[in-house]
C-alpha cells in the first residue's frame, strides 16, 4: 500500500508541475485580450491614416518612370514632424494601396493575417482589373513591404515597415498582409485623420490634387502655407516655382470641385483654404478652446 501511496503522490506532484509549466507557457484569455492592439474602426466611406503620413512628402507627387531609391532620407514635412525614409520613392498610387490595406486591417487585431483577392482590392481603389493592374498591385505591395519609415510626430513615434508582411498564395490567388502592431502608436487621439474616400477616388490620376486633398484633410482649420512651402511638402519633382504655381492652381480647382472647399492665393503667395471641419475635428477645436480658457472661467 505504501508503494501505491508513494506513486500516487509522485503523480500528483508531476501533474502540479506540468500545470505550472502550462500556465507559464500559455497566458490566460484575459491576458491575451489585454495585449490585443487594433486600429480605430472608421466607417466604410472613409480611410484613416496617421497625420504624419499625410503631412509630408512620404507619398509624394512623383513622375512616372524609374524611381529613385532613398537611403535614410529626411522627407519634407510640417513642423514638429520628422519622417525618415528608406526605400523606393512612393507615389499617390502607392498611397491608395496603403490606405486600403489599413482599411482592411482595422477590423481585427494588428499582426494577424488579412486576406483579399486582387480583383476586389483593385475595384475598391478604383482601378481596372486586367493583368497589368494585377502586376501593378503586386509591385505596389512589394514597395510598401520593402519601405522602412521612422516617423516622430510630437510624442508619437513608429519605426518599421509600412506593411510588415505580404505574400500571395499561388493556389488560392489570395493575397495576405500583416501590419506591425506598433504602428497603432500613430493612431492616438488627434494623431490621425479621416479621408473621404469618394472624394479621393474622384481625383484619381491627379497626384497633386490627391496630395492636397489628403494634406488639408488633416487640418481642422488650415494654416496658410506659401506656394514654395507646398512645393517642398508635396515632394513634387517640378523644381520651377512658376510652373508649380500653375499646376497648384489647377489642382486646387479640382479639389474644390470634389469637396466644396474654397481657395485663394494672395499677393504674398500664401495659399488660403476654407473648409468645414469634420465632426472629430470640431471636437478637437472645442477641446483646444477649452484648454485655452483662463483659470476661473466657466
Amino acid at each position: 500500500m505504501k508503494k501505491v501511496s508513494d506513486l500516487t503522490g509522485r503523480v500528483a506532484q508531476m501533474q502540479e508541475k506540468s500545470k505550472l509549466q502550462v500556465d507559464r507557457k500559455a497566458p490566460s484569455e484575459s491576458t491575451l485580450q489585454t495585449n490585443v492592439v487594433q486600429l480605430p474602426v472608421w466607417p466604410d466611406s472613409v480611410r484613416g491614416l496617421p497625420n504624419g503620413v499625410l503631412r509630408s512628402a512620404l507619398f509624394g507627387v512623383v513622375r512616372r518612370g524609374k524611381r529613385a531609391f532613398l537611403q535614410a532620407e529626411q522627407m519634407a514635412s510640417v513642423e514638429n514632424l520628422s519622417v525618415l525614409f528608406t526605400g523606393p520613392r512612393l507615389d499617390q498610387g502607392d498611397l491608395d494601396v496603403c490606405e486600403h490595406c489599413f482599411h482592411l486591417a482595422r477590423t481585427g487585431p494588428l499582426g494577424t493575417r488579412v486576406q483579399f483577392s486582387a480583383h476586389s482590392f483593385l475595384k475598391a481603389i478604383g482601378r481596372d482589373t486586367g493583368k497589368s493592374q494585377h502586376e501593378w498591385l503586386e509591385n505596389a505591395l512589394r514597395r510598401l513591404m520593402s519601405s522602412v519609415v521612422e516617423i516622430k510626430d510630437g510624442k508619437k513615434s513608429y519605426a518599421g515597415q509600412i506593411i510588415h508582411h505580404w505574400a500571395r498564395d499561388d493556389d488560392t490567388r489570395q493575397h495576405v498582409i500583416e501590419l506591425n502592431p506598433a504602428i497603432a502608436r500613430l493612431y492616438s487621439k488627434d494623431g490621425w485623420s479621416s479621408i473621404e474616400w469618394k472624394q479621393r477616388l474622384g481625383l484619381k490620376g491627379q497626384p497633386l490634387a490627391q496630395w492636397l486633398h489628403g494634406f488639408y484633410s488633416t487640418h481642422a482649420q488650415p494654416y496658410h502655407y506659401k506656394v514654395e512651402t507646398l512645393l517642398k511638402l508635396c515632394g513634387s519633382e517640378n523644381r520651377e516655382l512658376k510652373g508649380f504655381r500653375r499646376e497648384l492652381k489647377k489642382a486646387l480647382e479640382k479639389v474644390a470641385s470634389q469637396t466644396g472647399w474654397s481657395w485663394s492665393i494672395d499677393e504674398t503667395d500664401l495659399v488660403h483654404i476654407d473648409k468645414t471641419p469634420t465632426r472629430s475635428q470640431n471636437r478637437h477645436l472645442t477641446r483646444r478652446k477649452t484648454d485655452k480658457k483662463p483659470r476661473g472661467t466657466a
